[in-house]
């Protein structure tokens, strides 16, 4: 195998891999229509009579989930219904159960149902329509009764997306502030949002509590580790397993209250944070919970797409959450340590999940990456002449504050940067590992997927 071939079947793994993790067949196959009853996972709920079905779809595959699950209710959207354009309220047929809902995505709908509100929130970090969906959403559930059945579909994103301070004296600009130090600290992800759920008046299960007593069922994308399925999207619907301790806790270990002002500040430095529901609230005594997708669901799919092209594959995945070098030197280390225990074979490592990437430089100074660029650009300083190509991308499609999914890699990268006096160092410092491998021609570009189920790695000896 030559580095071109080894290369093109890098990005080609990598991007035959993302189809298989849409999440529009994942809501069709866990929910239909029987009769008077909507089953949902083997279990059976009765189609209120009083009221339509409530449904809330928040995040990057909110309006992929949405449509899905309008299809199994209500089937698909009135004909001459095109993009941009809203379809009038019984302008056509309807069969199934009714139901009406509020979708909150990062972008507009390719067309639109009648019986969905859209909202166009922030991200990554909230702005005034994660604001206003927040607001409509609390409105949305306002007045549930044990009779009604409201359908959350969560997805990654939703914390930026929708939001709303629980304090009346935190405002936008506060809020965003909050989220930006939070997002560039190098906390992990599940640390990032114990923090968003202690100042939220939507997250860590508080949109449980605007629905009770109605019965409520919630099917969710994981963008997080796994094991740890309330800090998808900060958890809006779920018990939260963090306490204002472990908010304190978090704040000391990254010295975010330096970075910090205002009321948010004030907030934290006073402790005077409320206490999120916990498993034993009455809010989620009929709540129903079910993970669809993971990123244990991305690896396997790559790593069986690495298999059937021929490749010796192994899985690695002890290193999520780990710093981006630490990782890159230990996923090197045992990608040599397959290429020794099969000669002559072209052999891959996979791994998933997210790494931690700290932004460093500062104001104008700082650049635009994420850490899959960022890793790839590492392992391009580990890997200069070497028979090896390493891929990192986001399944989101996006990667930091940069336009691209992620970068790829192989042992001629530094030559080539050399070449164009580029120092790999120079842009790691700055958090620019975009433009580095941009000048290349080596970003992964997919525009945004509609889902994410966290990162994935590919790591290739071909000889």
């Amino acid at each position: 195998m030559t580095l071109g071939e080894a290369r093109q079947l890098a990005r080609s793994l990598f991007l035959q891999t993302l189809p298989s993790l849409r999440v529009g067949p994942r809501v069709r196959e866990a929910m239909r229509l029987a009769g008077e009853v909507v089953e949902i996972r083997g279990e059976v709920f009765p189609i209120p009579r009083a009221r339509p079905i409530r449904v809330v779809s928040v995040g990057k595959a909110a309006i992929e989930m949405a449509d899905a699950a309008a299809q199994q209710l209500a089937g698909p959207p009135p004909e001459g219904n095109h993009p941009g354009t809203v379809a009038k309220a019984g302008s056509g047929p309807q069969a199934g159960a009714p139901f009406r809902g509020i979708v909150v995505a990062p972008g507009e709908p390719t067309s639109r149902r009648p019986e969905y509100e859209y909202f166009r929130g922030g991200h990554p970090y909230p702005d005034d329509g994660s604001w206003r969906a927040a607001e409509a959403v609390v409105q949305f559930l306002r007045g549930c009764t044990r009779d009604d059945l409201v359908l959350f579909l969560i997805s990654g994103g939703g914390s930026a997306l929708l939001d709303k301070p629980l304090h009346s004296s935190v405002s936008l600009d506060d809020l965003r502030r909050f989220h930006e130090v939070l997002v560039t600290s190098g906390a992990a992800i599940e640390e990032i949002n114990a923090l968003r759920k202690h100042l939220s008046a939507v997250k860590g299960g508080r949109l449980a509590e605007q629905a009770a007593p109605a019965t409520q069922v919630t099917l969710y994308v994981s963008d997080v580790p796994e094991g740890l399925p309330s800090a998808v999207a900060s958890g809006p619907t779920m018990p939260d397993e963090t306490t204002v301790a472990d908010c304190i806790r978090i704040i000391t270990r990254y010295a975010l209250l330096e970075k910090l002002h205002g009321p948010v500040r004030s907030l934290l430095e006073s402790g005077a944070i409320a206490e999120t529901p916990k498993p034993d609230d009455p809010c989620f005594a009929r709540s129903r919970y079910h993970c669809l997708l993971s990123n244990a669901d991305a690896v396997a799919a790559l790593e069986q797409a690495a298999r059937s092209n021929g490749l010796r594959a192994n899985c690695e995945t002890g290193c999520d959450g780990w710093e981006f070098r630490r990782a890159a030197d230990h996923l090197l280390g045992k990608l040599e340590k397959l290429r020794r225990e099969h000669p002559g074979r072209p052999a891959a490592l996979v791994s998933g999940g997210e790494l931690g990437c700290p932004v460093t430089g500062d104001g104008p100074s700082v650049g635009i990456g994420g850490r899959n660029q960022a890793f790839a650009l590492y392992c391009a300083t580990r890997i200069e002449g070497k028979p090896v190509v390493v891929l990192s991308g986001g399944t989101d499609g996006i990667d930091g504050n940069s336009p691209a999914a992620g970068a790829l890699a192989d042992g001629s990268t530094a030559g080539r940067a050399a070449a164009l006096r580029l120092k790999a160092e120079d842009f790691l410092r700055r958090s620019d590992s975009y433009h580095f491998f941009e000048k290349l021609g080596d970003t992964i570009q997919t525009g945004p997927t509609g889902t994410n189920v966290r990162d994935l790695r590919l790591l290739l000896a071909y000889a």
